[in-house]
């Protein structure tokens, strides 16, 4: 929500002054430029400049021409400008005759925001085709509509002495664009051209330099089945021919990523199409400024090697979003594969000497150039859900745009995040600042990019937390990191928010609801304060805090974190803990004596983890129906659980008992078993299971609905990433009459966690 635009009141006389304060994302993106071009239709005097807090200008004439700057700035920014407050103050009127652009200062605290990156627009890629334009196929180009901003930024005001830009003076010819009002390079910060701006190179990797044009020469490379690594936006990517089935099958060996789906890179909107389905929804996301991954369905018949999404019916496309990717596609004329330049676990490498060190043993050359990037930021990942945006990974593109959720931090907030798909957040006053994505908090490198990125952002925005809100398992390392620096600085407070209730606290907040509602949580794994690890789950939720209305029934968790990458171990628990008998089923003898081992132990009365998740529901039914036994990155028994059950359309479902607080999905097992044994295909099987694990979970919260007088529902927790369960429980509560709110801003799975972190800190502390 942005303010009414101010009015300056009229005085006597022809002539008015104001002192008018902009801000919002409203530095590196044509602003003053833009005021300066409006300030000459209207025939305003007076300067506009940049500050600590954004933009500041004042204007001087007549009284209804400045009052048609105050509308334009509010109502008509530039594109890439996020206005979110414009507030004008009478001054004296001066007597200046023209109007000015001043130079930048920062003298208080910093306030203003940073902008995302943004990809390439038209006319700098119509100038990268143009052979008459003096940037023609200059790696580089950029204008004040387009190009890097997040990642090459090292300091505000945003100019170019405070981005990596810094150490390439311009050339009297950008210089002369620079400083030229009408030229769409005024005050662009990164512009430069073949004669004073960054260099391309590519070199093998031990650095030494291949002959021939660097872009020819590594599209030649592709072309005969090379792996490539290419210097991005936000770090080095890996790409390879995404139809030549050795390439792609030699990368994913190479980077030690066995089935997880690579995304594709396509020249354009008509090869992404050949690629998936693409509707009007996900045309315009693809092509949008923030270039994310989309995921589309998979055409039949697709141009892609086996290896890129092996076993999957959706394929990751995305668009060419820099200058490198758009030369490279033209001279290639082919889609390719271009995912996150680093081994399995590890976060993408940006650096070039660590990118070398770290990518040699998989990259055969490295399309690289000596523009630094100062932060790391991976592909933003969404799906289109009913014609609606559904973040599966915010970070290029979006980070560090701001999100405004409803609750106002008097103190700033430090949202430390969770585990897995880490992000840390910042609420300040109004504004949630959600990080890039960071990763898995599990190894030193990672943490290292955590840290460093903490220290960054909250060097961007000036702001020192004094909440630090975490998770409350206590050997997550964000936890770990929260505890250690609230020793480490007295006066620091912890705010420790339970896992599902900063999921749900996550959906209010993105939609500026504080609850309370009823809430669904479902995902992997989250601690309890009962010490069980929760994750199928229904609340009574506000930002304030919650209560458990009703949950899946719990089970053991046999061999606690080896159960999360072998799913056939939750199918042993399921059938232990409904008296199933395992005889003769398949998914036993897949499993010999292993098997036997885990019901010994689920026998023996040891003590093992329990669990009440719905993710390790699916990993048992997808191990039971024959889908998979062993995963190889998180969630892929689900996934690949949810495209057995597409190959067939609307079904009943299994029925399910209420029983109390326990949703008995026991009965679901029960009902899987019996079907297999009626040899009942597994797509069918799935189709079911599907059905009746939404009908039970929508029925639960329909009945907690009218037990609370509640109208509202959240749905929060990787698992509602599978779509098909999404759509089942949202139409069952709308058709109850109840009103659901979902993800369209952060994602649902923990890397919205740390949103909702912030969101209950300050509603708790307020």
């Amino acid at each position: 929500m942005t303010e009414p635009p101010a009015q300056v009141e009229p005085r006597a006389g022809e002539r008015v002054r104001a002192r008018i304060r902009v801000s919002g994302i409203v530095q590196g993106v044509g602003f003053r430029p833009f005021v300066h071009g409006l300030a000459g239709q209207l025939g305003l005097a007076g300067f506009v400049g940049n500050d600590e807090s954004g933009v500041v200008i004042e204007a001087e004439g007549a009284a209804p021409a400045l009052d048609a700057l105050l509308a334009a700035l509010q109502d008509r920014p530039p594109a890439l400008a996020l206005v979110t407050g414009v507030a004008a103050t009478d001054m004296p009127v001066r007597g200046d005759t023209a109007f000015a652009i001043a130079a930048s200062s920062a003298r208080g605290r910093r306030a203003t925001l940073v902008p995302a990156d943004t990809a390439t627009c038209a006319e700098c890629v119509a100038e990268l085709r143009d052979p008459a334009d003096r940037r023609y196929r200059h790696p580089f180009i950029t204008c004040t509509n387009c190009g890097p901003r997040f990642t090459i930024v090292t300091g505000v005001p945003y100019d170019r002495a405070a981005t990596t830009m810094a150490g390439f003076p311009m050339c009297a010819a950008c210089a002369a664009e620079y400083h030229d009002p009408a030229d769409r390079r005024f005050h662009a910060q990164p512009v430069c051209c073949p004669g004073c701006g960054p260099t391309l190179r590519l070199v093998d990797a031990t650095g030494r330099e291949l002959s021939g044009e660097p872009v020819t020469a590594a599209a030649r490379l592709l072309a005969e089945g090379g792996v490539l690594a290419v210097k991005g936006l936000g770090g080095y990517h890996l790409a390879a021919a995404a139809g030549h089935e050795r390439a792609v099958a030699e990368l994913r060996a190479r980077k030690h990523r066995e089935d997880k789906p690579f995304a594709v890179l396509a020249p354009d909107l008509d090869a992404a199409g050949t690629l998936g389905e693409v509707g009007p929804a996900e045309a315009a996301q693809l092509s949008s400024r923030r270039a994310p991954i989309v995921l589309l369905r998979r055409r039949p018949g697709a141009p892609l090697a086996t290896a890129v999404a092996p076993g999957n019916d959706h394929v990751g496309v995305l668009l060419p979003y820099t200058p490198v990717h758009h030369l490279l596609l033209d001279d290639l004329a082919a889609p390719i594969v271009l995912t996150s330049g680093n081994v399995s676990d590890e976060p993408i490498a940006h650096l070039d000497d660590d990118a070398v060190t770290r990518l040699a043993g998989i990259a055969d050359a490295f399309l690289t150039h000596d523009r630094p990037i100062r932060t790391r930021a991976d592909d933003s990942v969404l799906r289109v859900v009913a014609g609606r945006a559904y973040p599966i990974r915010r970070s290029r593109g979006y980070t560090p745009e701001p999100l405004r959720i409803g609750v106002v931090a008097g103190e700033p907030v430090l949202g430390c995040g969770a585990e897995l798909k880490n992000t840390f957040c910042v609420l300040r006053g109004a504004e949630a600042f959600p990080s890039h994505h960071v990763g898995d908090l599990e190894n030193a490198e990672t943490l290292r990019a955590y840290l460093d990125g903490i220290e960054h952002l909250g060097r961007l925005l000036d702001v020192t937390p004094a909440v630090l809100a975490h998770d409350l398992h206590p050997e997550y390392l964000s936890t770990k990191y929260a505890l250690a620096r609230a020793e480490a600085e007295p006066g620091l407070r912890l705010v420790g928010v339970q896992h599902h209730h900063a999921h749900l606290a996550a959906c209010l907040a993105e939609n500026g609801e504080a609850g309370p509602a009823i809430g669904i949580a479902c995902d992997g794994l989250g601690y309890g304060p009962d010490g069980v690890l929760w994750g199928g789950e229904v609340f009574a939720v506000s930002l304030t805090g919650f209560r458990r209305l009703a949950h899946l029934e719990p089970v053991p968790l046999p061999g606690g974190a080896t159960a999360i990458r072998q799913p056939w171990r939750m199918a042993a628990a399921w059938l232990h803990a409904t008296g199933t008998d395992p005889a003769g089923l398949a998914v036993v003898a897949r499993n010999g004596p292993l098997w036997t081992q885990v019901e010994r132990l689920l026998g023996s009365g040891v003590d093992v983890p329990v669990t009440t998740s719905a993710g390790r529901l699916f990993d048992a039914v997808a191990a039971l129906v024959g889908v998979r036994d062993r995963v190889n990155y998180e969630g892929q028994a689900a996934v690949e659980l949810e495209q057995a059950a597409s190959a067939v359309g609307e079904c009943d479902g299994y029925a399910v008992r209420l029983d109390g607080e326990l949703i008995r999905v026991g009965d679901l097992v029960r009902a899987v078993v019996a079907d297999l044994r009626a040899d009942t295909p597994a797509p069918v099987i799935a189709a079911r299971f599907h059905a009746g694990l939404h009908d039970a979970l929508a029925a639960a919260a329909v009945s907690a609905a009218a037990d609370t007088g509640l109208d509202v529902v959240a749905l929060s927790g990787g698992v509602f990433q599978n779509i098909r369960l999404l759509q089942g429980v949202s139409r069952r509560l709308t058709e109850a009459g109840l009103r659901v709110l979902v993800h369209s801003r952060v994602p649902c799975n923990d890397g919205g966690i740390s949103l909702g972190q912030v969101a209950v800190a300050a509603a708790t502390i307020s």
